[in-house]
């Protein structure tokens, strides 16, 4: 199972959701680790230190600095980008399969996009 971090914006519906569902994920917000207005580069370090994969909505910014990071040879832990039209109980489901289906590692350097159909 891997651990997650949702970034700031993040759909606070999509979080509770996946807690709601399996209280044994490990999901923590951007807001709950001291990170409120961080820029994205140290959103994703710190995701990187502490070994999470990063939901998003933020198609913009964040696939360019975690790319940067592959390529400066950084660790960079996954992101996953959850497109904002995404049905809550899609977004759900998926991050659910994903947690609960991923090895630790996995998507290391990776950046994927939800929903997986």
């Amino acid at each position: 199972m891997i651990w997650l971090l949702a970034d700031e914006n993040f759909n606070n519906n999509i979080v509770r959701g996946v807690r709601l569902r399996d209280p044994d994920i490990d999901v923590v917000r951007v807001q709950d680790v001291g990170l409120s207005g961080a820029d994205d580069p140290s959103v994703l370090a710190w995701a990187a230190e502490h070994g999470r994969a990063l939901l998003t909505h933020d198609v913009a910014t964040i696939t360019a600095f975690a790319y940067e990071r592959v390529r400066a040879g950084q660790p960079m832990t996954g992101v996953f980008e959850v497109a904002r039209t995404v049905a809550l109980r899609s977004a759900i489901e998926d991050i659910l399969l994903l947690a609960h289906c991923s090895v630790d590692g996995e998507w290391e350097g990776q950046v994927r996009y939800l929903p997986l159909r």
